[in-house]
């Protein structure tokens, strides 16, 4: 009962503040990205954001994670500590890497496909716990302080799409280092009558730009469609201005809620991880 009562405080409080104004409620505006160190480099925007401290974040849990729980001494009863170590290692190793990659390339990748995978765990975590990182604002005692929110830097699309083209090019990369340039890219044609050639090769061409949509793409999907669904639920409170709806959406938001946190945020992650290890996997060994 105590765990339920801080999950459904967690999600009122990680509304955003327009969603307390009768009749009104705008979710989009939580995925809106504003300023709040501006940073220009010529045509660059590098400016700090509301995506850039989640990142920031996520970067250094990620590497905090990383140490607390690999940096072990192994014991003969191991704890508890040493216990999710190892099984996070056990589903990277033998889950992602070794079902993706061939023997020959495990040691030189399994380090990037085994980071990114908990880098998105953490980061997509994080998503579903109220942070004072918003750009909305409470005053208290005079003081104006950031609200709690909740928001995945997964959720957009530039942070989803640059991890996607990561994988793209060391894909590329490699299928060309193991098998040189002409090697590699005739693997692209299969053995087929030429006249047909004609439009396989253009498909197979744009097949592989179609990975980085659908890497990119089914992460922040799913990350801005559950962030969505809690928000709008929780949202239609304010906007019917009827507080007796609570008894249906809070229940029906801490259920996307559990079901984002326990299933979606690991499952994301992992398939990204995965899908990387095959499409690097392939163009080391090609298929034909």
């Amino acid at each position: 009962m105590r765990r339920l009562l801080l999950a459904l405080t967690g999600l009122m409080l990680a509304l955003p503040a327009p969603a307390y104004a009768k009749g009104e409620f705008h979710p989009e505006e939580e995925f809106e990205l504003h300023a709040w160190i501006p940073i220009h480099i010529g045509p660059l925007d590098m400016s700090i954001n509301k995506a850039v401290a989640y990142l920031i974040l996520g970067s250094i849990l990620t590497m905090a994670l990383g140490i607390f729980l690999m940096r072990v001494r192994l014991a003969v009863e191991p704890d508890t500590r040493q216990t999710v170590g190892e099984q996070i290692y056990e589903i990277a190793q033998t889950q992602i890497a070794e079902q993706g990659l061939p023997s020959k390339a495990i040691g030189r990748w399994f380090p990037y496909v085994a980071t990114l995978f908990l880098f998105i765990f953490v980061v997509n975590l994080l998503g579903f716990i109220p942070l004072p990182l918003s750009d909305e604002k409470v005053h208290l005692f005079g003081l104006a302080l950031p609200t709690l929110g909740i928001y995945a830097a997964t959720a957009q699309l530039s942070v989803t799409l640059t991890l996607a083209l990561m994988t793209f090019f060391f894909t590329h990369i490699e299928g060309i280092r193991f098998n040189g340039p002409i090697r590699y890219f005739k693997s692209w044609i299969p053995e087929a009558p030429k006249i047909t050639l004609l439009l396989i090769v253009p498909l197979e061409v744009i097949s592989q730009f179609m990975r980085v949509i659908s890497l990119s793409v089914r992460l922040f999907a799913n990350m801005l469609a559950g962030h969505m669904l809690i928000l709008v639920m929780i949202g239609l409170i304010f906007v019917l201005e009827n507080v007796v709806l609570a008894v249906v959406a809070v229940p029906v938001a801490t259920a996307f809620y559990l079901f984002e946190v326990v299933i979606v945020v690991s499952i994301q992650a992992f398939i990204f991880a995965a899908l990387s290890a095959i499409y690097i996997g392939t163009a080391i060994e090609p298929a034909h």
